[in-house]
């Protein structure tokens, strides 16, 4: 192969390479446009209890009854409140979430669990697996949770439609950048679809705090997250 030969095979190699980089920026870009499809409502998901149908009945007497309903359809804070009984201290007036599950869960921040003495970890709900338990109290009744309690894991509800716009999928992990007066970066957000939810983040009071959050606060994604 002459040196002519070789010139022409090395520029269009280099060429090709150009053009594969250019594709791929552009798709790379077009992904995260979608993604910046809008801003996210983000709320605050404060200490609460989830009761199995059994365990309202023997903390409450009866099933769980609403009081109004939360942002999540079909969701609703129910009537009852419960007392808090850990190793080391007591928390009142906890909120306890309907409808009732098949499991008792109780979702704390890291705070909350320093204040009554366990260690609880950081879980997506339902992931109650090896975790601490708790004593719940009300004024006619008491449980005791031998495991259940978790630090809930930062999430983002989308209805399908939602996940459809910003271009994601169930189970997939983003960042969010938070706009308030003191922005903040929070990585690892699960994205939860279904055709039940409404857009909304939720994060826990201890990330509330920390960034300043206030109602009418607002995340937008900034990417997938790394790992």
């Amino acid at each position: 192969m002459n040196n002519q030969a070789l010139n022409e095979q090395t520029v269009r190699t280099i060429l090709a390479d150009v053009v594969r980089k250019a594709l791929a920026a552009q798709g790379s870009q077009a992904c995260s446009g979608q993604m910046h499809a809008g801003p996210i409502p983000v709320e605050i998901s404060a200490r609460h209890a989830h009761l199995s149908n059994d365990d309202a009945i023997a903390l409450f007497g009866e099933a769980l009854r609403p009081e109004r309903p939360l942002s999540q359809p079909g969701q609703f804070l129910s009537s009852g409140r419960v007392r808090l009984i850990g190793p080391k201290g007591v928390m009142d007036n906890v909120a306890v979430l309907g409808p009732s599950r098949g499991v008792s869960q109780v979702e704390i921040s890291k705070t909350d669990a320093r204040i009554l003495g366990i260690n609880p970890p950081v879980r997506q709900s339902g992931d109650t697996k090896e975790t601490p338990g708790v004593i719940l109290a009300s004024a006619t009744g008491i449980v005791g949770l031998e495991t259940g309690v978790i630090v809930a894991a930062r999430h983002i509800h989308m209805h399908t439609d939602d996940a459809r716009r910003f271009g994601l999928h169930d189970k997939d992990m983003v960042d969010v950048r938070l706009e308030t007066e003191r922005p903040m970066i929070l990585e690892n957000v699960l994205v939860r679809v279904s055709d039940d939810f409404k857009l909304a983040m939720h994060i826990d009071a201890d990330e509330g705090n920390s960034s300043g959050w206030k109602p009418g606060t607002t995340g937008t994604i900034i990417g997938h997250s790394r790992g």
